[in-house]
């Protein structure tokens, strides 16, 4: 296999203070603050925020962020660095994902639309000098559907290759319900893939220990909720040409939705025999998860790998690759599987 025949399907962005510059001239006042790190004890971490119009929400710096990047290529000060690591992994593209907009930073249709612009319009200016290799995800503001769908054209035209999609209640609204139709209509249109990444949608701002209280409910559960609803509700039929995404959840909890929808489906309508193949649902896995398990739920052809490049937590897997190959090695899996999940299902999925 080529080295560089790899699409890394899900890495991240790091905002910066230039992400703000695209913001119109009657929305500067709302342009996010960059706050010093608090917490300056020497045994904890340092946390920095962005200020949004009064409100705080996390800004990841420093040992935050994935050990062996810097932070020119995590927040694309220099775009050629960042590809020169890419060639260092063998990872031909990476396809970028916010940070601060995994959940949601606005309280009002005015803040989303103008912060949602200038962060498109800031990530497509940074990907075009990338010759293609950083494909990214567009952030539609939902509270106004129709900027939304302008965005979505603008973004298509700009190198993105999916929209993002919060799993639970976003602008008032959960994921199988019609107001969300017509951005799934022009998604489907402009062949990009509606992507369920871990995060939420509920612009509540919880302090510090609340939000870790609630960090299961709040950040990946709804990711399931959302493969599960539009399932369920018929909503993948509506559209039968649409992709739909689970980023960042690993693949685990894949075959307990997929027994659930079972069962009620075939009481309702009857169901096929591969729920992810039928409703074009592809989900990402890491390496030391039970893959053979997984397929049988799965199977090879919806699965995706990504790094979380960019990002320090539990899904962060910068050596993912090398992980699928010693999987194949030990005959866990084929060579042919981990060529499918680490090129060409990230390719069928983005549409690259």
């Amino acid at each position: 296999m080529d080295t560089l025949q790899v699409i890394d399907a899900d890495t991240h962005v790091l905002e910066t203070e230039d992400t703000w510059n695209f913001l119109e001239p009657g929305e500067q006042d709302w342009r996010p603050a960059a706050e010093a790190p608090a917490n300056l004890d020497p045994n904890r971490r340092p946390v920095a925020y962005w200020n949004f119009a009064g409100r705080r929400r996390p800004r990841i710096v420093g040992a935050e962020a994935t050990k062996g990047t810097s932070r020119e290529t995590r927040e694309l000060l220099d775009v050629d660095a960042r590809l020169r690591h890419m060639d260092e992994l063998g990872i031909e593209t990476h396809v970028l994902y916010p940070t601060v907009f995994l959940t949601e930073p606005a309280q009002d249709a005015e803040h989303e639309l103008a912060w949602d612009r200038t962060y498109n319009r800031w990530l497509a200016e940074r990907c075009e000098h990338s010759k293609g290799r950083l494909r990214w995800i567009c952030i539609p503001p939902l509270r106004n559907m129709d900027a939304a769908l302008a965005e979505l054209r603008r973004a298509k035209d700009h190198g993105a290759c999916g929209v993002l999609k919060k799993g639970d209640e976003e602008a008032g609204h959960w994921p199988a319900e019609e107001y969300f139709f017509p951005l799934y209509a022009e998604a489907e249109r402009l062949d990009m893939p509606i992507c369920f990444h871990l995060g939420s949608g509920m612009p509540e701002f919880l302090p510090g220990k609340v939000f870790e209280a609630a960090r299961l409910m709040r950040t990946r559960l709804p990711v399931l909720h959302a493969i599960h609803s539009v399932v369920y509700t018929k909503v993948t039929e509506k559209f039968p040409r649409l992709r739909w995404g689970a980023i960042e959840c690993g693949a685990s909890w894949a075959p307990w939705v997929a027994w659930d929808l079972k069962r009620r489906i075939n009481l309702r309508y009857g169901a096929g025999d591969n729920m992810f193949r039928a409703n074009r649902i592809y989900v990402t896995v890491q390496p030391d998860e039970d893959l053979p398990y997984m397929m049988q739920a799965i199977g090879p052809d919806n699965l995706l790998s990504g790094s979380d490049y960019g990002h320090q937590d539990p899904s962060t897997e910068i050596g993912h690759v090398q992980a699928l190959h010693e999987l194949a090695d030990r005959g866990d899996i084929s060579a042919e599987t981990v060529r499918k999940i680490v090129y060409n299902n990230p390719k069928a999925f983005y549409g690259l």
